[in-house]
Parts: structure tokens; sequence; C-alpha cells
């Protein structure tokens, strides 16, 4: 069995966006493209199967020729409840995560994270040398029942969930500039203007 047909990944674009005025920022142009794109683009090629985790614009998610699952509630959760989701449904041993607002990471990037997802670890996290960026990671789906429970709880926060497991944090701190978010409009004008940011070593 190749690497590719024991991963399955998801793109996290199921918050509420309070700080883009609550507009869908999976959607939201980037270059002309919706800013989900570049994530679904990274993850293609090292996965077997793909999906969107969007609690709103569904149909306009689809369009885009991935399947789309929701949040088993409509609280809106947080990460974790999209990563549930997910586990819930897909087949392969290992789930590869990304956000919907950060289109400089490419599929280098994701195949360093599933390179440490080593037999003795849980979950491989991205850290740029200064913090981590938990909604980038790899994660084995045995955990889903794990995680389950912790929801059903009332517990939401992710980096708490995750230090309940094997844990380790892949170094990107060669390249921190490719976590760049965007969260607010202004953020969002910054980033496509931002023409002079070297990214060594990047696709």
């Amino acid at each position: 069995m190749s690497e590719q047909n024991k991963v399955s990944g998801v793109v996290l674009a199921g918050g509420l966006a309070r700080r883009m005025g609550q507009q869908d920022k999976g959607l939201i142009l980037f270059k002309n493209r919706p800013l989900v794109s570049y994530a679904l683009q990274a993850m293609t090629p090292l996965v077997a199967d793909l999906y969107i985790s969007a609690n709103r614009n569904q149909e306009q998610y689809r369009q885009l020729g991935f399947p789309v699952i929701t949040d088993n509630s409509d609280c809106f959760d947080g990460p974790l409840a999209g990563i549930l989701a997910a586990m819930q449904i897909v087949h392969h041993p290992v789930l590869l995560i990304m956000p919907c607002d950060s289109p400089l990471l490419t599929t280098e990037h994701v195949q360093r994270l599933l390179a440490a997802l080593a037999d003795d670890v849980d979950i491989a996290v991205a850290f740029d040398g200064e913090r981590l960026h938990p909604v980038f990671a790899a994660l084995k789906t045995h955990l889903r029942a794990d995680l389950q429970t912790y929801l059903q709880a009332g517990e939401r926060k992710l980096q708490a969930w995750f230090k309940k497991h094997q844990v380790v944090e892949v170094d990107f701190s060669d390249r921190p500039a490719v976590f760049a978010n965007i969260n607010t409009p202004e953020q969002l004008v910054e980033l496509e203007t931002a023409n002079n940011i070297k990214l060594s070593g990047t696709n």
C-alpha cells in the first residue's frame, strides 16, 4: 500500500470568522482564487481522499470538487469538532489537517508532517521556532473515540487535547513565514501585496 493510500485529509473551513466580519474565509478570494483552494492544492498529492469541513455555504464549497462535511452540532465548536467529523468518516489510519486561511503552505510542508509521524507518535504538529500551529498537523485516526469523549465533556481546546497524547513538534523554524494566515480584511490586503516575502526552499 502506498503512503497516499494510508492518508486522508481535511481542510478546516468551519469557523465563524468574526474578525473577517463573519465572511466565509475559505471562499474569500486571494490572488483571484478562493483561499481554501490553496490548502486543497497542497494536500491533494499526498492523500487518498480529501474533505472540506464547512458549516456554511456548503454548496459553494462542493463546487470546488471535494466532498463537504459539517460538525455534528450547529454550535461552531471549533477545529476539534471538524477534526472529529472527519475522523468519523475516513477509513485511513492518518488524517492530515490544514486551515483554509494559510495560502503560503505547500505540499512540501505537508509532507514534512507526514514524515514525522512515526509509529510511536499520535500527532505531528507544526512548530515555527516560537509557537505551535495546531491546525496544521497529522493525526492518527485511532484517536477518534478519545476526541469524541473530550468534546462531549465540554472541552474545546485543541492544544490541551494534543497534550493528552504522544506529540512530536515538527520544526519549521527555517520558514516561519509560511504560516501567515488571514483573519482580517487588512491582513488579506497585506499578504496579497507582500510580493517580497522570501520563502526559502518552498515550492
